[in-house]
């Protein structure tokens, strides 16, 4: 049985959607077409970050709540105390949409200690004159390994999957929590505590990190 609808195969067309570039969806018809195989594109697009996904507690509540405005003034808030933090740690790449934010890093132990100071630096703000009557918080989720460097954040892939879904599903308010792959690059550090969570409802284990005080 043949596809009985038009497919979208104009390259121009796709890459003016912004999900990858042109030069991706290029390398996409070329796979499928058996010109290049998978280790070739996997040599070409994938490389090694650390990814760290921020979300931010309570957006959907406080836009129901306090109203639109207020609810929005919440993440215009949340990203002025915490970019700067993503920029001081040496950030490849920084992008926001909506109330997550996500960070790449050369380094796990940058992304881990960007994301334990932004906690810090939101309970700072919060408790500063300059918080508003409902202010938020933030979830992190950190990932580490190969990704693939396309679309929008350059991180597309298991590891990134997994750092969203802890960052934007499974951690609470000032949590921060890794993956295996972040935990074994990681885990000599004495000055950090990491707890595994493994319960059998959850996709996969990973680990709660908090410093030692």
């Amino acid at each position: 049985m043949t596809y009985p609808h038009r497919l979208l195969d104009d390259i121009d067309t796709l890459a003016s959607f912004q999900g990858w570039s042109k030069e991706v969806y290029e390398d996409f018809f070329k796979l499928r077409e058996g010109d290049i195989d998978e280790d070739a594109f996997r040599k070409k697009h994938c490389r090694e970050r650390a990814i760290l996904t921020i979300d931010m507690t309570g957006f959907t509540l406080s836009a129901l709540q306090v109203g639109e405005i207020n609810s929005l003034t919440r993440i215009f808030d949340a990203q002025r105390a915490a970019l700067p933090v993503l920029q001081d740690y040496g950030a490849d790449l920084i992008r926001c949409f909506a109330d997550d934010i996500i960070a790449l890093f050369r380094s796990p132990g940058e992304a881990i200690d960007a994301a334990l100071e932004i906690h810090r630096r939101i309970e700072r703000f919060n408790a500063s004159p300059l918080a508003s009557a409902h202010p938020t918080v933030c979830c992190a989720g950190i990932g580490f390994g190969r990704v693939f460097a396309i679309g929008p954040n350059l991180a597309q892939g298991d590891e990134m999957n997994r750092a969203s879904k802890l960052g934007e599903d499974i951690a609470r308010g000032s949590e921060t929590l890794i993956t295996e792959n972040m935990y074994e690059a990681v885990a000599g550090r004495e000055d950090l505590v990491f707890e595994r969570q493994d319960q059998d409802d959850l996709l996969f284990p990973f680990y709660k990190v908090s410093e030692v005080h």
